[in-house]
């Protein structure tokens, strides 16, 4: 969930800091969020909504510390990444992704997603001053240069995770508890999808790679890895006040600027239907111009070949040689895998009423043994990796080349 654009993020990291200079003075030198007492800081949770470009779907959020006494007011957020370091891209694909922290003045920080329609939301949190000053060291901490990366994960260490741990580290732990308790409303995947509609080809291919592990329920904590959901769920959480008493974490909440983009919809588009036709439509074409117009069959179905083939190396090397473990032991290898570029040949053959050799028949055999076992796949117990939208799309057209290659067989390899 990177925090801003590339441009952005060479002036957010510059005054980052500037920021970074100033809180670290020594405490003589001024008076502010770095040295006040911690009864004279007041902690907030900034929201900010989902953006139109793709990495600002799942929105993003910060931590306000703001001297009430000076009135200086410094944001801190998990979401800058760093276009500079030494293998970036390499590290990106392998999922060894490092983000950094970084500060800057609130209004500073706020000015652009104000400028580009995104909704800010400002929540007044009750930290005692113990607490509150703790948080704000923590931070500052945080800051400096040696501590300032970490390893970066869509799901479990983000922009929305670090700053809910550490809240849930200057409450003394309590956070974390309540929010395990309550059960989260949608899977990882759900969430993806439904953030990323908006982006449909984008929200498939991410909807195609992910595995098993998108699709374990979640409960609040593992889904406030939104900045949204997070938001919402410390509205539910209690802690004890100066005086002993339970009280509500969120003091007030309040709007600073209101959304003026299209927001995303409030649950996953279900893509079983659209893909189940758009996968009878292909395979009705291949049956068509297989009739019709054999050249035009071939190169459709060595589109679909040559694509299926990609897709399933793709996901063994996400699988064997990356990090990313949301896309490991993907059920979706069965549809799609690097097999389909042997059966090229053979398609062709079939252009021509040729028959197909007995390696190229055998093959089409596994594929459809390996189309059945991502079936029966969904009857077994536990967490099941809900691709029924990718079964509905790939098991009609596997149908139609195999029946198609199927009918070039001489008899004799086929007896009644």
């Amino acid at each position: 969930m990177p925090a801003a654009s590339i441009v952005r993020r060479f002036i957010s990291g510059f005054v980052g800091l500037v920021v970074c200079c100033a809180l670290l003075w020594p405490s003589h030198a001024r008076a502010g969020v770095a040295n006040a007492p911690g009864s004279n800081l007041e902690v907030s949770l900034i929201t900010y909504g989902p953006g139109d470009t793709y990495w600002e779907r799942f929105g993003h959020d910060a931590i306000e510390l703001r001297d009430t006494v000076s009135g200086e007011a410094v944001t801190f957020n998990y979401g800058v990444f760093d276009f500079d370091e030494s293998g970036f891209l390499l590290n990106f694909a392998r999922g060894q992704m490092h983000y950094l922290m970084d500060a800057a003045p609130s209004d500073v920080d706020q000015h652009y997603y104000v400028d580009v329609g995104r909704s800010v939301t400002r929540q007044h949190l009750a930290f005692t001053p113990a607490q509150a000053a703790d948080l704000r060291d923590y931070l500052l901490w945080n800051l400096q240069p040696e501590n300032v990366r970490y390893e970066y994960d869509y799901y479990v260490r983000n922009c929305a995770t670090r700053v809910r741990d550490a809240l849930d580290k200057a409450l003394g732990g309590t956070l974390k508890p309540q929010l395990e308790a309550r059960p989260g409303g949608m899977t990882f995947r759900q969430q993806t999808a439904r953030l990323m509609s908006q982006q449909a080809w984008l929200m498939l291919i991410l909807d195609l790679g992910l595995g098993p592990y998108s699709d374990q329920p979640l409960n609040a904590w593992q889904e406030s890895f939104l900045p949204e959901v997070l938001q919402h769920e410390i509205s539910h959480v209690t802690v004890t006040g100066l005086e002993g008493k339970a009280q509500p974490l969120v003091l007030d909440e309040q709007e600073l600027s209101p959304n003026r983009l299209v927001p995303p919809p409030t649950t996953a588009p279900d893509l079983r239907l659209p893909l189940a036709l758009a996968g009878l439509v292909f395979a009705a074409l291949l049956l068509a111009t297989r009739r019709f117009a054999p050249i035009v069959y071939a190169l459709l179905g060595s589109v679909y070949l040559v694509l299926a083939g990609f897709v399933g190396v793709t996901l063994l090397i996400l699988w064997t040689l990356t990090t990313h473990h949301s896309a490991w032991a993907n059920a979706n290898l069965l549809l799609f895998n690097p097999l389909a570029f042997f059966l090229l040949p053979a398609l062709w053959r079939s252009r021509k009423h040729l028959a197909v050799s007995r390696v190229a028949n055998g093959l089409i055999a596994l594929q459809l043994l390996a189309v059945l076992a991502a079936c029966l796949m969904h009857l077994l117990p536990g967490v099941v990796q809900q691709n029924q939208p990718w079964l509905l799309f790939a098991l009609p057209i596997w149908l139609a080349i195999a029946w198609i290659t199927r009918r070039q067989q001489p008899a004799a390899f086929f007896p009644s």
